[in-house]
Formats: structure tokens, sequence, C-alpha cells
């Protein structure tokens, strides 16, 4: 997600599923005054959801920064016929990392939860 993308979020809404985990971060004082200005500018959110949708599209962008490097197998053809190699790059390592904490942290989520990850409430009715 661009960081355009996010403040066009912000002006419409954001949610999504949390971790139990929390991160305790220090902000140097002119951080903390942006993120403060933001909250102000965008009253509807908080200061948290502001940290947590900027570090969303960082990681976004960091994601999309990693460089590819052309490994030595070929995965496919393109609509030409070239071959395109693998990404021999940090990009498959992190993409792999990334799946294999986000089904850790999906099971942890279910596990803490009766109701299961996404589930709505029972009424009881």
């Amino acid at each position: 997600m661009k960081f355009s993308e996010l403040l066009r979020e912000w002006e419409r809404h954001s949610a999504g599923p949390l971790t139990a985990d929390e991160y305790l971060v220090r902000l140097p004082l002119r951080d903390a005054a942006r993120i403060r200005a933001l909250a102000e500018l965008f009253p509807q959110r908080t200061e948290s959801q502001i940290i947590t949708e900027l570090l969303r599209a960082a990681l976004d962008e960091v994601q999309a920064a990693f460089p590819y490097v052309e490994g030595a197998d070929v995965i496919e053809e393109d609509e030409f016929g070239d071959p395109v190699y693998e990404d021999a790059g940090a990009m498959p390592r992190f993409l792999h990392l990334t799946r294999e904490h986000l089904r850790r942290l999906e099971q942890e989520a279910r596990a803490a939860s009766p109701r299961g990850v996404g589930e709505p409430e029972s009424t009881g009715e």
C-alpha cells in the first residue's frame, strides 16, 4: 500500500484482525509530533491506528524495494516464450518467512479465541 492510498483509506475507514502481541516503541520527538498531527487531521483514527497503518505502508514499500536477483532456474516462460528466471534475492525468503509467521500468528489467535479469527460473536438469540 502506498502512503497516498493510506491517506485515502484514512479518509474512509480501515480495520482488520490484530495480533494479541503489542510492540512498544519510543519515537523521536518530531515523529511523535507528526503522529499527533495526523491524529488531529484524521480524528476518526487513534494514534495507535495511525502508527499501525503507517508501519503497514512502510512494510509494503520495503517489500516492493527488494531487488530482483536473477537465479539459475527457469520457472516459466513469458507471453513471448522468453524464459523467466527464479528470484534468487531476499524476496522469496522474506515471503516464505512472512507466510510461516502469519500461519503461526493465525493459529495463536484461533487458540486464544474459542470462536476463531474473524467469526462474529454470538448474540445468544
